[in-house]
């Protein structure tokens, strides 16, 4: 298997969610690890959080596992029960379709690092716990919409 030159690994800074959504991604940089070695089964981000960044809004798949391991800083994991801080080290998972909703959010004042770490199917469909949105993904296509179907212009 071919080593990863991370610091030559592009920095993405999308932020895909449509508005007023897409403003809690401010501050966060992933670098696609998995991508950077033509992984296909599965995905790794070595993700950075600014402080106030969010990983994403709270979210939850129905047919992706997902799981991060805390490297540097501290973050906040916001789910459906609470909140819990994660220092280096740690690590959380959710099975798909699991249905607890979850995101990280960086509420310290320094950079968070963590390894993410997923399922890469050829569809999936996320659910937004907290705000009326939802994603539909197909091999050739991610589409964002409302709850209920209509689309995000």
């Amino acid at each position: 298997m071919p080593k990863i030159d991370i610091p030559n690994v592009p920095v993405d800074t999308t932020k895909p969610y449509p508005e007023p959504f897409r403003n809690v991604l401010e501050g966060r940089e992933r670098q696609r690890l998995g991508n950077a070695v033509g992984l296909n089964q599965f995905g790794v981000n070595l993700t950075r959080l600014k402080p106030g960044a969010w990983s994403s809004q709270r979210h939850w798949h129905e047919l992706e596992d997902e799981m991060i391991y805390m490297l540097e800083g501290e973050v906040v994991l916001c789910e459906d029960g609470g909140e819990t801080v994660l220092k280096p080290g740690d690590a959380a998972g959710w099975k798909a379709n699991g249905g607890i909703g979850h995101c990280l959010i960086n509420r310290s004042d320094r950079d968070a690092v963590f390894l993410e770490i997923g399922t890469r199917g050829p569809r999936d469909r996320v659910v937004y716990s907290d705000i009326d949105m939802r994603l539909e993904r197909d091999a050739n296509d991610r589409r964002y919409m409302r709850k209920s179907g209509e689309p995000y212009p």
